[in-house]
């Protein structure tokens, strides 16, 4: 009996996403941020928190490793603020979700590649006293629905900061921090719901163990002794999970008072 021949597939290459809340570009670039992008080059860099219009950033040295730089600047100066650097050509970009009531403050950049949407976004705080909780889930609700409509064309990856620590696992004090902001159930349920629309948190997918923080205060040696709260994610469409080959947090990597979290993805090769 002749033996089959396997079907063929397609080559692929694994990219590497890096998301990060920055804390300030201009600041970072000289605690860590920019000997982590020189020394590992990932294909494609989301930021948040950039808090900084491109020409006030000198970011020249990122050019010769290859990066084109999308930035989404906040109509106040000097706060919130996105950028995607990318090795990769994109088709096309856009910015903000097409709501005026949500897109002041420079909070989301959608990319697309050929086969899937990358949205980074840094979502708001609910602030102390909970004084912007009603607003956060009046976003919650929007930004699932913007999520839901490009997850129809093409499978979403979303990064970014959430602000929020979905599970008691995810932040070291949970029965202590019931009630503020990050933690409410209020905040928790957006989560849930992007949850339970079909995305899927790429390192719970991977690896469930406790203290896998992103953010800790400066305040306390918090860092140090790990206190501190997941906020920062790569979420991705269910049916593009079968892509994703690692997910990661780099708390090895230092420049704010965030981490970096890495997705890999294999991506089929053109000729």
């Amino acid at each position: 009996m002749p033996k089959t021949k396997p079907l063929p597939t397609t080559p692929t290459s694994n990219w590497r996403l890096v998301s990060w809340n920055v804390n300030g570009i201009r600041a970072a670039m000289n605690k860590g941020f920019r000997d982590y992008i020189e020394r590992e080059t990932p294909d494609i860099i989301c930021l948040q928190e950039t808090k900084a219009r491109s020409e006030q950033a000198d970011t020249s040295w990122a050019e010769p490793l290859g990066y084109q730089q999308i930035w989404n600047c906040a109509d106040k100066a000097g706060y919130s603020g996105t950028a995607i650097w990318t090795r990769q050509p994109m088709k096309k970009h856009s910015f903000g979700i097409g709501s005026e009531d949500h897109d002041r403050e420079g909070r989301v950049i959608t990319a697309t590649w050929d086969d899937f949407h990358l949205v980074n976004v840094y979502t708001p705080n609910s602030q102390r006293g909970l004084t912007r909780l009603d607003y956060r889930a009046t976003w919650d609700a929007d930004f699932l629905a913007y999520l839901q409509k490009l997850n129809k064309r093409k499978p979403v990856i979303f990064c970014g900061d959430l602000n929020c620590a979905h599970h008691e696992i995810d932040l070291a004090n949970p029965k202590a921090n019931r009630k503020n902001a990050g933690f409410t159930d209020q905040e928790r349920s957006g989560l849930s719901m992007i949850e339970a629309a079909g995305f899927v948190d790429s390192l719970r997918h991977f690896d469930s163990s406790p203290d896998q923080y992103t953010w800790w205060t400066y305040r306390n040696n918090a860092r140090e002794r790990n206190i501190g709260w997941r906020l920062d994610y790569f979420w991705v469409a269910g049916r593009f999970m079968p892509r994703v080959t690692s997910a990661a947090i780099r708390h090895d990597i230092h420049g704010s008072d965030h981490c970096p979290v890495e997705l890999e993805i294999a991506v089929p090769q053109t000729a």
